[in-house]
């Protein structure tokens, strides 16, 4: 029995959302008497940090602190319309409408704050911290609380805005047709190394460096969460994930989860990653956001890794032990590659 090292290298470009009829998000923002603010989406967050992020870019825009801002995504059926969760299109389509909202909002509550103040809208500036007040006349102020109820209850204002983002139409070429079917792209570098046993077919994998350009990352905690849990589902698509794995009777294969196959605790590795931040011209503050392709280079590249460590390829996922067993004996053993 030999247990083989192989390096795999994978790299890949994903684009943010998609263009099917503009690729539209909506959202709403309002304020409630206390100076609260609420954005409500149909959009869901499916534990990949959406409504941390909306309420970043929301809390960022008005010119609140961030605890001043609620994230409603309750029902699709009295929200704004969205077109989904997918794609990696939340930060950049959502974040863009949750932007546009609140600029709307901001502008009816800084004219309420100027007809408080008495003076012009165009001569306020928020703190970051719960307050409106005069620029270069820091003591001429007043909180956003005061402005929220005099807006409501004197003034007679909503302080509210909508906002919708919709992809514009891609230029044409004339003569052949070419179009740009995304407005931006997030792109990704993985290298993985694994280790393979030339009597078992077992795959171990050992570390992953990987780089991810992902505009502005918004959230960087968040960020690297999402990255290192994506490498993990994509590692687990990879090596283990089936429901039908190949066995000479279907009856062996997982009758629930309990039995589903996947990596546990003791299976992650090292994986150390480096985040570019490459701000997008037309994303909320510059974002994109990982989204998907945390997963998508960690399968070519484990698969890459293979081959380098026993000369292999495996065109099938999962790679599971009976493949990589079965086609190391096809080829009369294991083919080490040249490592560079």
């Amino acid at each position: 029995m030999t247990r083989h090292r192989g390096r795999g290298m994978a790299a890949i470009n994903y684009p943010i959302g998609m263009n099917l009829g503009g690729d539209p998000s909506q959202a709403l923002v309002h304020s409630n008497p206390s100076g609260k603010f609420t954005v409500a989406l149909s959009s869901i967050d499916l534990g990949q940090g959406m409504k941390s992020v909306t309420r970043q870019i929301c809390a960022e825009t008005l010119g609140v602190p961030v605890e001043d801002v609620y994230v409603d995504t309750a029902d699709s059926d009295t929200g704004p319309h969205c077109m989904g969760s997918f794609a990696s299109r939340g930060t950049h389509r959502v974040g863009n409408a949750v932007m546009a909202a609140a600029k709307e909002a901001r502008g009816v509550m800084m004219e309420a704050a100027a007809e408080e103040l008495e003076v012009n809208a165009a001569d306020l500036e928020t703190d970051g911290r719960g307050n409106i007040h005069v620029k270069g006349a820091p003591h001429r102020a007043i909180s956003v609380k005061d402005v929220a109820i005099a807006a409501q209850f004197r003034q007679g204002k909503t302080i509210s805005g909508r906002g919708i983002f919709l992809v514009p139409l891609s230029d044409v070429d004339p003569e052949t047709g070419e179009m740009s079917p995304a407005t931006c792209y997030a792109h990704a570098c993985l290298v993985a190394e694994v280790e393979v046993d030339d009597e078992t077919g077992e795959v171990g994998v050992i570390r992953m460096d990987s780089a991810y350009e992902l505009g502005r990352a918004l959230n960087p905690r968040l960020v690297e969460q999402q990255l290192v849990g994506g490498a993990w589902m994509g590692m687990s698509h990879a090596l283990y994930e089936t429901t039908e794995p190949y066995y000479p009777d279907p009856r062996q294969g997982p009758r629930d989860f309990v039995e589903y196959l996947m990596p546990g605790p003791g299976d992650i590795c090292p994986h150390d990653i480096a985040v570019l931040e490459r701000p997008a011209p037309d994303g909320p503050f510059g974002g994109k956001g990982p989204g998907e392709m945390c997963a998508n280079p960690v399968l070519p590249a484990l698969a890459n890794a293979i081959f380098n460590a026993v000369g292999v390829r495996i065109d099938e996922l999962p790679i599971t032990p009976e493949k990589v067993l079965r086609a190391i004996r096809a080829q009369g053993g294991a083919r080490p590659q040249t490592r560079r």
